[in-house]
């Protein structure tokens, strides 16, 4: 069975369109009247127009978009700063977004070269509160992996390092989360997107997934059981893409439970599909918000990849993970 997704494609270009302000500038937002360009209105403009295809070729507005990503920089500190996420995740969803252009940040980043002097990877990662906050906490961890690779302040030892800690604490009972970490059943969802963060790390450094196994059995409880927060697959967030992107590149490393794995995909794609064709965008939880649609992209651009055939567009999606870490 096909899903034809090209009605969604459509629809999250016009939403780029309606948020555009001037060539390589776009609000987050709907504008009004005194709209100015956002981080990641700008970040994901890009991210979006990367996945469906639409990147442009046009190199003033291409300069245009890098200029306005650089301009976001803080020349002291080195770090992109905006209201709803730490700086280490803006930061890191900023340089992301320059990769596709192929270009990077205007001034060096300087807190993280500060931070890095004074902390090594088993540090800073066991600083970070994996029990009560692990999804906002992954973007520090995660978004430090980022900053370091795209700025090239990224050494072979920093990078096994880290990747050492994370394994040495991997919980081998559910896959998704730090080792002693998780408080209950309801919690593994938030641990699950936590999680998540990591693991698009390890896809980039091209590092086996720490028990697998787990993850597939974790992914597969949590959708049976309907414990995946609360809207899943009705609302527009990055939860889908996190448990999406883990059952399926999951499924990649071993073949424990495949079939089920992909029915389960399956199942879900379905359900993703009616709500993405059938609600009015601007009253669902998420719709008019640029970052939580592109979340939404890259979870159906993971959903092509684990069905192949299934999931239609004109164009065939782009997975920006697939290019380098960071969403």
């Amino acid at each position: 069975m096909q899903l034809d997704f090209q009605p969604v494609v459509e629809r999250v270009r016009n939403a780029i369109l309606l948020r555009k302000l001037r060539p390589g500038e776009y609000s987050r937002m709907p504008p009004d009247m005194n709209a100015v360009p956002n981080e990641y209105g700008c970040a994901d403009a890009a991210n979006i127009l990367y996945s469906i295809g639409e990147m442009t070729r046009d190199p003033d507005e291409r300069a245009a978009a890098i200029r306005t990503l650089q301009d976001f920089q803080d020349p002291a500190s080195g770090l992109f700063r905006e209201a709803t996420h730490h700086p280490l995740h803006t930061t890191a969803h900023c340089l992301a977004a320059l990769e596709l252009f192929e270009a990077g940040p205007r001034y060096p980043v300087t807190a993280v070269e500060e931070l890095l002097s004074r902390q090594t990877p088993r540090e800073f990662l066991d600083s970070l509160d994996w029990e009560g906050n692990p999804w906002n906490e992954s973007h520090k961890g995660a978004g430090l992996y980022t900053i370091c690779f795209l700025t090239g302040m990224m050494t072979p030892a920093w990078r096994n390092d880290y990747f050492d800690d994370l394994d040495a604490h991997a919980d081998p009972e559910t896959g998704i989360c730090r080792r002693g970490a998780a408080t209950g059943k309801q919690e593994l969802a938030r641990h699950l997107a936590g999680n998540f963060h990591y693991l698009f790390c390890y896809l980039h450094a091209r590092r086996a997934f720490p028990f697998p196994e787990k993850m597939i059995d974790s992914c597969i409880a949590l959708y049976r059981d309907g414990e995946l927060l609360e809207f899943f697959g009705e609302k527009f967030s990055f939860l889908e893409v996190d448990w999406v992107f883990t059952l399926h590149r999951a499924t990649r490393q071993t073949p424990h439970r495949f079939r089920e794995s992909r029915e389960t995909l399956r199942e879900f794609a379905r359900k993703y599909h009616a709500f993405l064709c059938g609600e009015s965008w601007e009253n669902a939880i998420g719709g008019d918000d640029l970052h939580a649609l592109f979340g939404m992209v890259t979870a159906v651009a993971e959903l092509q990849l684990a069905l192949p055939g299934e999931i239609v567009t004109v164009c065939p999606l782009r997975s920006v993970l697939d290019r380098r870490p960071f969403i």
